[in-house]
């Protein structure tokens, strides 16, 4: 009997790629073992498994970077077999690849443009950087990816950003999308998924290999899933498949509370001292003023959107960037890692960005990796590998690994497993201080669900954690507490349990895409003074994503970053009725004026309040003077999740 379960509906367009009995084997490994797949001209197609079920390896084939062992392929009804990228790309297929494939001392010009360097003729830089910027423009990164810039200098989310801006830019008839979501937070993907539709609207055939599901029932219009190298169930329409049902297709069994909750809960717990204390830290470009502390027994989410310096700031305590200004206390001590060797032998483990440039030693073995932080510590002769072996052995065992994997190359394993050996790797450490920056990067969700009770036992246990994740789902559901990060400043600090991911998206808007929000609350008080801002309510707390004030304004009891009770505050009627006109209390007039986003989404109040002395204006000028200002693109991203 067949594994496979087909949803394919006769009679429907023909296929943009039809893809049959593909089998695939590297050494002893059999990657794919006769996978099946249908993509059709104008749809989004989810193809989902877990690590190592032969998604990126199927994708691979597909877009001429690997040949199949056997199998056929059909493009638009034709037999096709692209022997390498370049003819792929030509046949009208590219693929954004998950881990980037960018040529380091090129800009990110030039990156994006990579494939018509080598054509015939001459270039137009000026065409070129025209066409860049337009698609630079569509995303929001103009400000935060200078086109000059070597890509060598990039984060992880900026070079995935450069990986899609380099797919778009050869307008392929189909692009396989690699975890192109990764490393971005709500806002890069709402704006991704924007596009991606307007691709599909234009005839594209597009795949989407994603570990998230949430994103897959979003976007997608049908689903393929894959195990073990077969395909399990084919073009399944996402609209009537549930999430328990893919992730038992996924995994082959059910997985309850994947943040592994259980008797934490949500939310602010007792923790001990604190283990480190920052305070004011700045290291350039990115990171002007980061204050935040991290206790025993406490999971710490850092969160932020691309370019708003959560990396750096996390680099820097580690050692990777020079510190240039602020304090830091580790443990009540005045400390300052001048290279990561002093961090880790002070007690500071760190799993970065980046597993394949900034985690593994790729030419080295499993054991060789995975021991790798014991050799930085060790001070005495020779290797000691003896000395860790039964921990070592507890530890895979823990985290479902085999023991003979111990020898084989690094990458010869998924991407989930190597991201287990590079958590391993600091348990043995047993650190004060574990910083994990994208902890489940392109991790199915069977691995996440085992890294993330890993990350919670060792909370129990009184280590301190600091999680950096694009995921503000994953930030919300595995910290203790949130700190918000936006254009290099934290802008508030906030219990896990009183935010969901649209306000914390909306905390994190960064000024050059927030412009027209924040040019709403100058104009009004320039044109009527008092104190104006941007505000959310959720039951009986307010939430204050911004705020502009003149001189002596009246005092209402919350401000950018805050989010009291409502009967905290100074005009607590006005919050609570929502008037259509201004409504007077002891604090002031207050009018409360509804934003939508651009797909209609509600994104909370403008708010004005004027001291009662003044004349107050008509309130049908104000809420025109609101409603007739800037669009509020950026603030819009949160609400897609609903």
């Amino acid at each position: 009997m067949s594994l496979e379960t087909n949803f394919a509906v006769p009679g429907e367009p023909a296929l943009a790629i039809d893809a049959r009995g593909i089998w695939k084997a590297f050494e002893r490994t059999q990657a794919l073992s006769g996978a099946s797949f249908a993509l059709r001209a104008g749809e989004i197609h989810a193809l989902v498994g877990a690590n190592g079920a032969g998604k990126s390896t199927f994708s691979r084939i597909v877009s001429g970077h690997l040949s199949a062992d056997r199998g056929e392929i059909f493009m638009f009804g034709r037999p096709t077999r692209f022997g390498s990228a370049r003819e792929a790309i030509q046949g009208g297929v590219t693929m954004v690849m998950q881990e980037t494939s960018l040529a380091p001392d090129l800009s990110v010009l030039e990156n994006i443009y990579l494939p018509e360097l080598g054509a015939a003729g001459r270039l137009s830089w000026r065409n070129l950087t025209s066409r860049a910027e337009s698609l630079l423009d569509q995303f929001g990164q103009r400000a935060h990816l200078p086109l000059r810039r070597p890509v060598r200098e990039l984060s992880a989310g900026q070079l995935q950003m450069v990986e899609i801006l380099k797919a778009l830019a050869l307008d392929a008839k189909v692009i396989i999308f690699d975890e192109p979501t990764a490393s971005f937070s709500p806002n890069e993907v709402d704006r991704l998924f924007d596009i991606m539709r307007l691709l599909a609207q234009g005839g594209k055939a597009l795949v989407f290999v994603s570990h998230r599901l949430e994103e897959i029932f979003e976007i997608t219009d049908r689903i393929t899933v894959f195990r073990e190298g077969r395909t399990v169930a084919s073009a399944a329409p996402a609209a009537e498949m549930r999430p328990a049902e893919l992730v038992r297709l996924m995994v082959g069994r059910e997985i309850a509370d994947i943040y592994a909750r259980g008797v934490d809960g949500r939310g602010e717990k007792s923790t001990g001292k604190p283990v480190i204390e920052v305070e004011h830290l700045a290291c350039a470009p990115r990171v002007k003023d980061v204050s935040f502390t991290v206790n025993s027994g406490e999971i710490l989410g850092l969160a932020g959107l691309i370019g708003a310096g959560r990396s750096e700031c996390v680099e820097a305590l580690f050692g990777l960037r020079r510190i240039e200004r602020g304090t830091v206390r580790l443990s009540g001590s005045p400390f300052t890692a001048r290279a990561p060797i002093e961090a880790v032998r002070a007690g500071i483990g760190f799993i970065p960005e980046d597993r394949r440039r900034q985690g593994l030693v790729q030419d080295f073995t499993v054991r060789e990796n995975l021991l790798l932080a014991h050799l930085g510590q060790r001070r005495s002769l020779g290797l000691g590998y003896d000395e860790r072996s039964a921990s070592v052995a507890r530890l895979l065992e823990e985290l479902g690994l085999p023991q003979r994997i111990l020898d084989e190359g690094i990458l010869t394993l998924s991407g989930g497993m190597q991201q287990k050996v590079v958590l391993a790797r600091w348990i043995l450490m047993s650190p004060k201080l574990l910083i994990l920056d994208e902890p489940t990067r392109g991790v199915d969700i069977a691995t996440r669900s085992t890294i993330y009770a890993m990350i919670r036992r060792l909370a129990r246990q009184g280590m301190a954690v600091l999680l950096v994740s694009s995921d503000f789902e994953e930030v919300i559901g595995l910290s203790d507490r949130i700190v918000v990060m936006s254009d290099g400043s934290d802008v508030t600090s906030i219990p896990s349990a009183l935010v969901d991911v649209e306000k914390l998206a909306m905390f994190a808007a960064p000024r050059s895409s927030a412009e027209a929000t924040r040019s709403i609350l100058e104009m009004l008080v320039q044109r009527f003074g008092g104190i104006a801002y941007w505000i959310s309510m959720d039951g009986d707390r307010l939430y204050c994503f911004d705020s502009v004030a003149v001189q002596n304004a009246p005092e209402i009891g919350f401000a950018r970053g805050s989010f009291p009770e409502i009967v905290d505050v100074s005009i607590p009627r006005a919050l609570r009725q929502r008037p259509d006109r201004f409504l007077l209390e002891p604090a002031g007039a207050t009018l409360l004026v509804p934003l939508r986003g651009h797909r209609g989404h509600d994104l909370g109040y403008v708010g004005l309040t004027l001291a009662n002395d003044n004349a107050l204006p008509d309130a049908a000028a104000v809420r025109a003077s609101i409603l007739d200002g800037p669009t509020t693109p950026a603030t819009s991203v949160a609400a897609r999740r609903h």
